[in-house]
């Protein structure tokens, strides 16, 4: 049975989730499509960073579209996967012009990014050295997001920017409740809402967090398809999970539990909620005496 810590994220497994770029391809559209409407909400800052980086860089394509963005911004990406980076800097070498790429091999600094396997709470940068801490979809996977967003928030500039994207709590909603007719171990992340991310932003020293939500649906003609596109936007890497199949009466039970929530015409829909967030990192206030002074505005109460 599950133990008291359901919650916990198990970051070997999300590592090991991870660690087939060709495991999770199949969900690179919507990875995408977030990616698109981030640099919606982009567009609306003024803001030229000299450097930025990826923090779950994946297979490279969002470097890739930053670079077009900011051509004259220092790259950089890190991922807790191997197989990730390895995938995105042969990604980002490809896409470098031959003229480039030769430059790369003879020059080390030359490459076309800094890419790094590495904890999202332990970066390899240096105090505020980043103008832009880019992350999309990454966030939820980390057991300690204000350990996170405080690691983002030292590597960051003085009034650098950070623009993340991450899942909410309506997200797989379908999938848990059919989940809870099989057995009662945790099978869905448990997510954080929008209000509690804005609180961590504010407790972790950014000015100025701006947070939104969008619900996304995706429909299905099947549950089959359904769960195979579940497990390609990562799986489960709670402690608690249960291990092992479900058996197969037990996953009999789930697809008929999928079935039962078909619309009216005859589809399986899945939400997906995503989360918006943008901040800055503030100059530091110094007080008479000269120390530094850092405000944190307390949690709202409930």
């Amino acid at each position: 049975m599950p133990s008291p810590a359901d919650d916990a994220i198990d970051m070997q497994r999300v590592r090991t989730l991870f660690a087939s770029p060709a495991r999770i391809a199949a969900s690179a559209f919507l990875r995408r499509e977030i990616a698109r409407r981030m640099h919606e909400r982009l567009d609306l800052i003024r803001f030229a960073p000299d450097s930025l980086l990826d923090a779950g860089c994946g297979t490279g394509d969002d470097l890739l579209l930053l670079a077009k963005r900011y051509p004259q911004a220092k790259m950089a990406g890190v991922d807790i996967s191997p197989a990730m980076v390895n995938t995105a800097r042969a990604a980002l070498t490809a896409a470098q012009p031959f003229w480039q790429r030769l430059l790369a091999a003879l020059f080390a600094a030359r490459a076309a990014a800094r890419l790094d396997c590495a904890d999202f709470a332990r970066l390899p940068q240096a105090d505020g050295s980043v103008g832009l801490l880019w992350s999309n979809l990454a966030l939820h996977w980390h057991p300690q997001p204000q350990a996170v967003l405080a690691e983002w928030r030292r590597v960051l500039q003085t009034d650098g920017l950070l623009m993340f994207s991450c899942f909410g709590p309506d997200t797989l909603l379908e999938l848990r409740r059919a989940f809870a007719t099989v057995d009662d171990y945790p099978h869905v992340l448990p997510l954080a809402d929008m209000h509690d991310l804005g609180d961590l932003l504010l407790q972790s020293g950014f000015t100025t967090p701006v947070m939104d939500m969008e619900k996304l649906t995706l429909s299905y003609d099947s549950p089959h398809k359904l769960l195979a596109d579940v497990r390609a936007l990562g799986g489960n890497p709670l402690a608690a999970r249960r291990r092992g199949l479900l058996g197969r009466h037990a996953h009999a039970r789930l697809l008929q539990a999928l079935d039962d929530q078909r619309d009216a015409s005859g589809r399986v829909a899945l939400t997906i909620e995503v989360l918006y967030g943008h901040a800055f990192k503030p100059a530091p206030q110094t007080a008479s005496n000269g120390e530094t002074v850092l405000r944190f505005m307390p949690r709202r109460p409930e």
